[in-house]
């Protein structure tokens, strides 16, 4: 595959097919079952309540490429909202030819347009790809807090 000429816009309920079986890819990728029904409903929610905001990659010629999904936060001790970087895929077909940076760069137009203070993501540590991509778009890596989960 060449290059894509990629175009990064918003989603909307339009989308929710192609959208749903990129969302499953991922869900995939990082080793869970596939459920297309169950990712076709998650989507649909998020677009229905529009409780985040979901970019989409995609060629002119229609082909998705991939997406990534914010989530609005808040932080007390800057008393601004932030985003968090929830979700980003690119199909392995287009992966290393620019697609997670450019989604990237649409987050950080996002953040920066909504007047957030910033955008937060998670990685695996040995990530390596990804975070060599974050740091060259001035993402910095957190050394001073740690971050605890809690699951139910």
């Amino acid at each position: 595959m060449s290059t894509p000429n990629v175009a990064i816009r918003p989603a909307t309920a339009s989308d929710l097919e192609v959208l749903a079986h990129l969302f499953d890819a991922y869900r995939v990728f990082y080793e869970k079952e596939s459920d297309p029904e169950g990712a076709r409903r998650f989507i649909a929610e998020r677009l229905a309540k529009q409780d985040s905001v979901i970019f989409l990659a995609a060629d002119a010629s229609g082909p998705a490429f991939g997406f990534t999904q914010l989530y609005p936060l808040f932080s007390s001790v800057r008393m601004r909202s932030i985003w968090l970087l929830n979700d980003l895929f690119v199909v392995p077909e287009a992966r290393r030819k620019g697609v997670g940076r450019a989604l990237l760069i649409r987050a950080q137009e996002h953040a920066a347009q909504t007047g957030a203070a910033g955008l937060e993501l998670a990685t695996a540590k040995d990530n390596e790809t990804a975070k060599s991509v974050y740091h060259r778009l001035g993402w910095e890596l957190d050394t001073q807090f740690d971050h605890y989960s809690y699951t139910v």
